[in-house]
């Protein structure tokens, strides 16, 4: 009787707790360390919510280049920071979170005491450089604020930010020969020929200015910054060390190593010396700008005018907390840790890319003005279709509007006339396949989501769909599909092509422009042209009509037409079609049976050895759930008479890919969409085929759920009889009334209302 009565109160406390929401601050429960270690590729620095500055720790300087050729160490820093390292080189102001190419890392800050020393040093002899060793027990990682204590010295290392500023704070020891380098030279993915040029001038006593120009993944690339002091320096001073240059001017009539007030060239590092007590504290603002020096002195005075770091810090939590409250859970301790810090990966990128007064560079390298909307920057779009636009279409409404109102800039911009591949600074880095913004923009506008000019917008799909010189476009237009022997990824790309195009059909289905939808459904059949029935697989064929003659193995990653994916993962990639691809693969029970397999069926290490993409933490059997294109499989079965094995693979899923551990995550987060996939996931639904307005039902892993709708409404998640075996979902009420099938709507999202999972452990 007692433990009856014990349940009982639980759950009527649970449900005044749900009817009556305290509110929570949610910030505790984000762990930005969590994926920073093996494939997570996430920082664990300070960051507003899509925040131009990212601030953070790196810890190593390991080159892009080894003896002329790609090093593959330096694929391990491609956030700049490694859990198992032991040592600090400094914090620079800009990167990439869960990319798994890079670039970034600019103007690295470190502060030393003692022998000035302009090298860093080697990890395994940081005494060497100005690098330090440290201790995760004195590192602190919370949202927009990271702390370390650099054993070296002493000094006590914090740091904030506003969305264009980095606010340092260093606690210095007594020394009479206290240093902060500046190294203009360092980045991520770095290498000897990697900057085109940095400059740099004295404003007064305490400031400096100037700007970098880089070549690396983003090929033409110009930064500017402004760097203020809370006090002034006793000196400044640089070194060169760039090779002898051909011509140098005449320069040499100055003494410009220390106090001169301008310097310039390809290699440089800067110094600024002080004395200090102990106890000082030595703050630095260094503010960004993709347009000016004077940008950059704007967008400090605007964002941050004061010297109050712990009102930045507060502020910028705030943000944080605003974001974060856009959908308010119940469930366990490390539900929410996981759970949230999904949430504040998934609003990390795309990153704002203008000045506070509207300005911004574009890609036509001229200066522009973002009019009524917020220009965004860092679009991995072959990553955040899938997961990070659709959230963004329900939870950052106004923001995925700008964002695709920037991609509309972007064509504008292009000299090639196309919309983003993937994009990052005024740069079109054309990496990945597909061309998945116009996913994008059909999502926002089939779900209402578009105060833009939607047919400005489909015109600009169309053009880019279109482009026939860009990676076999014009084979795939023409044939149907794209021959093995013309592309490397061959298949994968006439799939992709295939969605996007399907995409591109319900964007003009929503605009009745019935020649578009004409044209472009008819192409979104294409898939067909790849799929071998003899086989099962979908399969490279040759520009004759016939199969690949060479062998094919539909295990192995590389070489058989397929980008980051063998052919047992691709061939379920027809999110726009899945009743097709079941006719295709013989019926209801050999689909099943395929998706089953790929489950159960334990890949070899063989298979993926040769990847840097994926390991064997991001794989359950054959599922490559470390990478994006096997995402939406295990929704699949709602398709089929066996929805129950959904439910019951998306929990397993949830518990062996994310954990809030540093190893939390199964690979690369891919700024934001494999933090995406478990935000909808643990709510329940999931957006298989963005461009559609239905979401696939899953099984809800929180005990109940707030999502607070920027119209003002709120839809409400509620699950009984949540438990770890209780994965099946027994009824679903929508509004009260039994939703009939395995989809919603998203209007019914939209619209307001509550669904209710009933949970059980055993399916139906």
């Amino acid at each position: 009787m007692k433990k009856i009565l014990t349940v009982l109160f639980s759950a009527v406390a649970f449900i005044a707790a749900a009817q009556n929401p305290p509110t929570e601050n949610l910030v505790q429960y984000v762990r930005p360390i969590i994926g920073t270690q093996r494939m997570g590729h996430v920082y664990p620095g300070a960051t507003v919510p899509f925040g131009m500055v990212q601030l953070s720790p790196e810890t190593d300087t390991v080159s892009y280049d080894l003896n002329g050729h790609y090093n593959p160490d330096v694929y391990k820093y491609c956030a700049g920071y490694q859990y198992d390292d032991k040592t600090i080189v400094g914090f620079s102001h800009t990167h990439f979170s869960g990319t798994g190419h890079s670039d970034l890392g600019d103007f690295l800050v470190m502060p030393t005491i003692g022998k000035l020393m302009l090298n860093p040093g080697t990890a395994d002899k940081p005494g060497s450089g100005y690098r330090s060793g440290f201790s995760h027990d004195n590192e602190v990682s919370q949202a927009n604020y990271y702390k370390v204590k650099l054993d070296a010295s002493g000094i006590i290392a914090e740091m904030t930010t506003s969305a264009r500023v980095g606010f340092h704070q260093y606690t210095f020891p007594k020394s009479d020969d206290a240093h902060i380098i500046f190294d203009l030279m360092a980045g991520i993915y770095n290498y000897p020929d990697k900057n085109v040029w940095v400059y740099l001038r004295r404003v007064n006593d305490s400031t400096v200015a100037g700007y970098r120009i880089t070549n690396g993944w983003a090929r033409t690339r110009t930064l500017y910054f402004a760097m203020t002091f809370n006090r002034p320096f006793i000196q400044m001073g640089y070194k060169n060390f760039s090779k002898r240059e051909v011509y140098g001017g005449f320069w040499g009539k100055f003494n410009r190593a220390k106090n001169f007030p301008e310097i310039a060239g390809r290699q440089l590092k800067t110094w600024f010396d002080f004395k200090t007590t102990e106890g000082e504290k030595i703050k630095i603002k260094v503010a960004i700008s993709p347009v000016s020096i004077e940008g950059a002195l704007n967008n400090m005075q605007a964002e941050i005018p004061g010297w109050d770091f712990e009102k930045v810090k507060a502020d910028g939590e705030q943000m944080w907390e605003t974001e974060l409250h856009k959908i308010v859970i119940e469930g366990s301790k490390d539900d929410k840790e996981n759970f949230y810090t999904s949430m504040y990966h998934a609003m990390i990128n795309p990153t704002v890319y203008m000045d506070a007064d509207g300005q911004y560079k574009g890609l036509d390298q001229q200066v522009h003005h973002a009019d009524g909307f917020t220009n965004y920057t860092t679009f991995s779009l072959w990553d955040t279709h899938r997961a990070l636009h659709p959230l963004f279409n329900i939870i950052e409404t106004k923001r995925n509007a700008d964002m695709v109102q920037s991609m509309l800039a972007h064509f504008d911009q292009s000299p090639e006339h196309m919309l983003p591949i993937w994009s990052n600074s005024a740069n079109e880095n054309w990496c990945m396949s597909g061309y998945h913004s116009v996913a994008v923009l059909a999502d926002a506008v089939v779900k209402g989501n578009a105060p833009f000019d939607a047919n400005k917008a489909l015109d600009a799909a169309v053009a880019t769909a279109n482009h026939r010189d860009y990676e076999s476009i014009g084979d795939f237009n023409d044939m149907g599909y794209i021959p093995d022997e013309k592309d490397g990824n061959s298949v994968s790309s006439t799939l992709e092509y295939a969605y996007d195009d399907w995409a591109i059909a319900q964007m003009a289905k929503k605009l009745n422009r019935t020649d578009v939808y004409d044209t472009f459904i008819k192409r979104s059949a294409n898939w067909k042209n790849v799929f071998d029935p003899q086989s099962g697989f979908m399969h490279p064929k040759e520009a004759d009509g016939t199969w690949r003659k060479t062998k094919f193995d539909p295990f192995t990653t590389i070489g058989m037409g397929f980008i980051e994916g063998n052919a047992w993962n691709y061939t379920l990639y027809v999110p726009h079609d899945v009743p097709g691809l079941i006719n295709a693969m013989g019926g209801n029970k050999r689909f099943v049976i395929y998706i089953d397999s790929l489950f159960s069926y334990d890949l070899p290490d063989k298979y993926f050895a040769e990847t840097e993409d994926i390991t064997k933490d991001g794989i359950i059997g054959n599922y490559v759930h470390g990478n994006e294109p096997s995402h939406h499989d295990a929704y699949l079965y709602d398709w089929t008479d066996k929805p129950w094995k959904t439910q019951d693979k998306i929990r397993m899923i949830l518990k062996k890919m994310y954990k809030n551990t540093p190893d939390g995550l199964g690979g690369n987060d891919d700024t934001g969409q494999m933090s995406a996939w478990y935000i909808f996931s643990a709510l329940g639904f999931y957006p298989v085929a963005p461009g559609s307005d239905q979401y696939a039902i899953g099984s809800p892993s929180v005990y109940h759920a707030t999502l607070n709708l920027e119209n003002g409404k709120t839809f409400t998640i509620n699950v009984e009889n949540q438990s770890d075996k209780n994965v099946y979902v027994q009824k679903i009420l929508l509004n009260g009334k039994p939703l009939d099938g395995y989809f919603i709507g998203h209007a019914d999202i939209m619209n307001g209302g509550e669904i209710t999972f009933v949970m059980g452990a055993k399916h139906r």
